[in-house]
């Protein structure tokens, strides 16, 4: 049995003070900036589909994409007819109700129809009618942007 006085070591490791390393002061944050910069590109790639929550199969065009904005509402009308606002499903004849709670006097919020491409272009313009009669404006149509010059 081996006895271990003050000047040797124990286990073969070497005290601080004899040539070894002294502790990292600094904290390696190359990696710490690759994870944030992943998660940022992963955010960027699925935020624009968690806005289109009612599955709706969009017409094709050619147009450019708008910027969204903060306040913007989404009206939708799914293949059957039925209107979301956002993604929440609307009775029939609640839309006047719905947007007149939207339109605070003179500042209407900015609303993107949403129609599935084999709907009745009476019904969305019966849609638009409406929203035209609340106050609202300016409508931005959402397409997807896979189309061919005509």
């Amino acid at each position: 049995m081996a006895m271990t006085g003050p000047g040797s070591t124990a286990g073969g490791r070497r005290g601080r003070g004899r040539g070894g390393r002294p502790p990292m002061a600094e904290i390696n944050v190359t990696p710490l900036v690759d994870v944030m910069l992943v998660l940022l590109i992963i955010f960027m790639v699925t935020a624009p589909l968690l806005v289109s929550a009612v599955p709706i199969d969009l017409p094709d065009s050619r147009a450019k994409p708008l910027d969204q904005q903060p306040d913007q509402v989404t009206v939708s009308i799914d293949p059957e007819g039925q209107i979301f606002l956002d993604s929440d499903k609307l009775a029939p004849g609640e839309l006047p109700d719905r947007l007149a709670g939207l339109v605070k006097g003179d500042k209407a919020p900015l609303v993107t129809l949403r129609a599935d491409k084999a709907l009745d272009y009476g019904r969305v313009m019966a849609v638009m009618g409406e929203l035209n009669a609340a106050g609202v404006t300016h409508i931005s149509l959402v397409t997807s942007g896979s189309a061919k010059a005509p």
